[in-house]
């Protein structure tokens, strides 16, 4: 009996609606047990729905190749050619140290990690087909192909720590094989992507690739029009632990000069907020944290500030839950539009005009359990010897839009869209097949 036709005339019927140029979006989710994000894209061939762990300073996308990894249009890189010498590859494979599918022992080999539980491997590099839906920025549309999207093979033991029903990451880092990067490249679109996370269980938020906006979000609200814009600084020193010679970080990080809770500046240490030669310090933006990471000093200067301006709005701290140190009996605190009403915190960036104002829905998480119904402030102590100083985390960004603009080396953030009276699962994914992209 033969197989059915349908699957191969989808495919080919996506290849005659590939555009030349256009913008991809994809939906992010966040795993409710983790509190990490997955992106959602296409793969292989025929095209696969999979979900990725979505990790915003990893340089290369790679997925577990080991579960019987089928597609008609993988291939792997031979070890002398010009796409692997660009990879920056420390080695080649063979089959035995790095498998993957059609493997052979001139296999151009990278090297994939885990950064949530500091893990590596050699393993196969290769190329394969990748599809995303297009956007007008309003709704999804037909999907887009990539045809010639590099990524590496990987084992399941690397998926450990991450989302349930992940198989692989999606790497979005500020290099030259990123998702963002390659959709660039290979489209001639803006090197640029945004981010809306949402923390809701059922609803979705979107990654939106190659468009600078419009973003348009449920009642009709373009959120690239409320976006405040700072530089985005380079590490010199990647953080990774296959760290290439001479080769910078492929993580994002801002110059935040100050922080003030109430608009009260906190006493910091100055050292502690730049980024020095050999690549500590300094604010990165991470979703591998589920919530923001602070060096030992600037948590302990953040909660006493916050301790001191919650006590005149009648709030006292209860018994703590780990992770977190200072919390406060959900009776006796307030909520409002923006979340609980507590104090605000601002990250200060080039000038006082420009900061990153978090409000109560993002600096505070919500434990109920058993006999505890708390808020607690979600901030975590990093330690003395935390290699970045702050480490902006998944929590802290939720119903923020974030627009990563690495063409134009700056960082666009809206601080919470609850002030524009929409949330970041307000993208109507409804497809409009009738786009004209």
């Amino acid at each position: 009996m033969s197989p059915p036709l349908y699957p191969l005339f989808f495919f080919f019927l996506l290849l005659l609606l590939s555009p030349s140029f256009s913008a991809f979006l994809a939906p992010v989710r966040q795993d409710q047990k983790t509190s990490l994000y997955t992106l959602s894209v296409y793969l292989k061939t025929p095209l696969q729905p999979t979900n990725l762990f979505l990790d915003l300073g990893a340089s290369f996308s790679w997925v577990d190749c080991t579960q019987n990894y089928t597609s008609t249009t993988y291939h792997s890189i031979p070890c002398n050619s010009s796409l692997c010498n660009s990879l920056d590859k420390l080695a080649c494979s063979n089959c035995f140290d790095a498998p993957g599918p059609g493997c052979s022992n001139d296999s151009c080999a990278l090297f994939p990690e885990n950064s949530a539980t500091r893990k590596v491997l050699l393993a196969q590099a290769l190329v394969d087909t990748l599809a995303l839906p297009l956007t007008d920025g309003r709704n999804p549309g037909r999907l887009g192909l990539v045809r010639e999207f590099v990524l590496s093979c990987s084992k399941t033991p690397l998926l450990k720590g991450f989302p349930k029903g992940t198989t692989g990451l999606a790497g979005l880092g500020r290099s030259n094989f990123s998702l963002p990067a390659q959709l660039s490249s290979i489209y001639s679109i803006p090197y640029v992507f945004a981010l809306c996370l949402s923390g809701s269980p059922s609803a979705p938020g979107v990654a939106f690739f190659g468009t600078g906006g419009p973003y348009y979000f449920l009642p009709e609200i373009d959120l690239s029009k409320s976006l405040i814009y700072t530089p985005l600084i380079l590490n010199p020193v990647g953080s990774t632990l296959i760290t290439y010679y001479l080769h910078p970080s492929d993580e994002y990080f801002i110059g935040v000069t100050s922080i003030k809770v109430n608009g009260k500046a906190l006493e910091l240490n100055q050292t502690l907020l730049t980024v020095d030669q050999n690549g500590s310090g300094g604010t990165k933006i991470s979703t591998v944290a589920p919530y923001t990471v602070l060096h030992a000093s600037v948590y302990k200067a953040l909660t006493e500030a916050f301790v001191n301006e919650s006590a005149a709005l009648n709030l006292t701290v209860t018994d703590p839950v780990k992770p977190f140190s200072v919390c406060y009996s959900a009776e006796d605190v307030l909520e409002t539009r923006m979340g609980p009403a507590v104090p605000t915190v601002d990250l200060v960036m080039q000038s006082e005009d420009v900061f990153w104002r978090i409000f109560g829905a993002n600096s505070m998480v919500r434990i109920a359990r058993k006999e505890v119904d708390v808020w607690c402030l979600g901030f975590v102590d990093g330690g003395a010897k935390a290699r970045a100083s702050i480490v902006l985390g998944g929590h802290q960004m939720v119903d923020n839009l974030v627009q990563f603009d690495v063409g134009s080396r700056r960082l666009g953030f809206s601080s919470s869209v609850l002030a524009h009276s929409t949330t970041c699962a307000n993208f109507n994914f409804t497809a409009n097949n009738n786009l004209d992209l």
